[in-house]
């Protein structure tokens, strides 16, 4: 009896086999036309330096020489996951426009574009909208906003200004008698190299006032301080070697703050900077345009010592004429 139904179950067993259909050969690998899948390491390196990564055929490739030797952990690869942040994350409204980005924020969470206006200055309104402004002249805004409204060397949004500034100049003393006097302290603005210009025109422009002076200081004689004045204003070019095109009124008797800026205080007679290109230079006293708080006196410079002094208007003294200066 028991024979019988071993014989029976062996017979079901290869009686039930022709119910299972197809083959019992393995399957054929993946083809090029399959779909493709991203491992787990494309997507960390995705993630972790934007590596493109290429779809494989079969996921499971990975790990190349054993477990875990290339892959990283889950763990890993949230890590690399962008996360919430409602605080500092920017929104559409923070990027310029047309420029994607990543938005970390609950309202704008994924793929953004940003929305900030490029906008252009108008000068018709006092207030300008919110917005990118590439690049433009403020100019246009406040026609103030010049380079000749800005002290000299210093800049506002690119722009060096060329006003220039009265600084007070160094004396030229360079030599010291005694602690913390000029010669050892040297203050002041800095003289320009070279001082002056020779214009190669009968005249010479200081670099340190940007003051233009005749070149031959012994030409006119002026006499009193009333014919200073004339001889200075009607000096024109053809006069005492001058061919700058210059025509009556363009000259005249510099006031003493000018005369006086021309005195290097480390020398005398002349008191003048060395290796000045100046012609003609008396050691005596040269006429100012300022007068005394007196009508019968007036100031002048000694370009012996550099002393400065006011006399009777009625003494002769020669002239020396500028032009130019603010």
């Amino acid at each position: 009896m028991i024979s019988r139904i071993l014989l029976i179950l062996v017979c079901g067993c290869v009686l039930a086999g022709p119910v299972a259909a197809g083959s019992l050969d393995a399957p054929a690998a993946p083809t090029a036309s399959g779909s493709g899948m991203y491992t787990l390491e494309d997507l960390y390196q995705r993630l972790n330096a934007g590596m493109a990564g290429a779809p494989r055929l079969s996921a499971f490739a990975e790990p190349a020489t054993g477990p875990g030797s290339t892959m990283h952990t889950l763990t890993e690869i949230m890590g690399k996951m962008p996360a919430l942040d409602n605080k500092n994350g920017a929104n559409p409204a923070d990027v310029l426009s047309g420029k994607t980005f990543w938005g970390l924020t609950s309202n704008a969470w994924g793929e953004q574009t940003g929305a900030i206006p490029t906008r252009t200055v108008s000068n018709t309104t006092t207030s300008q909208p919110a917005g990118y402004y590439a690049n433009f002249n403020l100019a246009v805004v406040d026609t103030d906003l010049t380079v000749g409204n800005i002290k000299s060397g210093v800049s506002i949004f690119g722009m060096t200004g060329t006003y220039p500034v009265a600084a007070v100049p160094k004396t030229g003393q360079t030599t010291t008698y005694a602690a913390g006097d000029d010669g050892a302290l040297r203050k002041g603005a800095a003289w320009p190299g070279p001082r002056f210009t020779d214009n190669s025109n009968g005249t010479v422009t200081d670099n340190l006032t940007g003051l233009i002076w005749l070149k031959n200081a012994g030409c006119l004689v002026g006499g009193n301080w009333a014919g200073a004045l004339t001889a200075a204003n009607t000096l024109n070019t053809g006069e005492c070697d001058l061919n700058d095109g210059s025509a009556q009124g363009d000259w005249r008797l510099p006031n003493v703050r000018e005369l006086f800026s021309l005195i290097d205080f480390g020398r005398f007679q002349p008191a003048l900077p060395l290796g000045h290109p100046f012609l003609n230079v008396s050691w005596t006293n040269y006429w100012s345009s300022t007068q005394a708080p007196t009508t019968s006196f007036a100031w002048y410079v000694s370009l012996s010592d550099g002393a400065v002094y006011a006399v009777g208007t009625a003494v002769d003294y020669p002239v020396w004429p500028v032009r130019g200066g603010q």
